[in-house]
């Protein structure tokens, strides 16, 4: 990285590696916000989440910051929820609940990031207990359906963010799997920051054509 300021490494950084601290995320999260806006985000959309000025500074092409989030968890709330499941969450998602305890809006299939307070095994939530059992009863998917058992559901909407616990890396980041019930073979991720980072990037390339 040499060449670059003091001032711009660190943000780049930040995108590129593994976001652990609240700090990292705030940052990020606010760019992913700022990019959303300006390349997803439609019509109606863009009426319910600015206001007239933002509106009026978008259509001319200026930069437009805009939380996406919550607030942050608490420390005691994301403890609570850790000893619901019976484990302790990786760093990155530790520090993602920490800058803001859900997301919305998001580059990807799903409705948002769950609370700290919602998150759930996916074979006891309502939708992804019905895949698990719907995907159990065909012949051929034992892999998946495994997988469903053992992770944690942390987004869902037509598809499901899943975070498998029992695989964990050198880091302490859980895989992470992005999986499309209508497509079936789940895309993974080395970690929680890697999935959510995949939607900003593709956001990018974007914005760069």
């Amino acid at each position: 990285m040499s060449g670059m300021s003091e001032t711009t490494a660190p943000e780049e950084n930040e995108v590129a590696g593994v976001l652990a601290t609240p700090e990292e995320w705030r940052v990020f999260l606010k760019r992913y916000g700022e990019l959303y806006v300006k390349v997803r985000a439609d019509d109606d959309e863009l009426v319910d989440l600015l206001d007239d000025d933002q509106l009026e500074a978008l259509d001319q092409g200026e930069r437009v910051e805009l939380w996406l989030g919550e607030a942050p968890a608490r420390e005691e709330a994301l403890v609570a929820s850790e000893e619901r499941l019976g484990v302790r969450f990786p760093p990155s998602l530790r520090g993602f609940f920490l800058a803001s305890d859900g997301w919305t809006h998001l580059d990807a299939w799903v409705d948002g990031v769950h609370s700290c307070g919602s998150v759930v095994w996916m074979r006891d939530s309502e939708a992804g207990g019905r895949v698990t059992d719907t995907y159990d009863s065909i012949p051929g998917n034992e892999d998946e359906v495994q997988l469903f058992r053992r992770s944690i559901e942390i987004a869902r909407g037509e598809d499901f963010w899943l975070l498998d616990p029992t695989d964990v890396g050198p880091d302490g980041e859980w895989a992470a799997y992005e999986f499309a019930p209508k497509y079936g073979n789940p895309t993974k991720y080395p970690g929680f920051s890697a999935l959510i980072r995949s939607g900003y990037e593709s956001m990018a390339e974007d914005d760069a054509d």
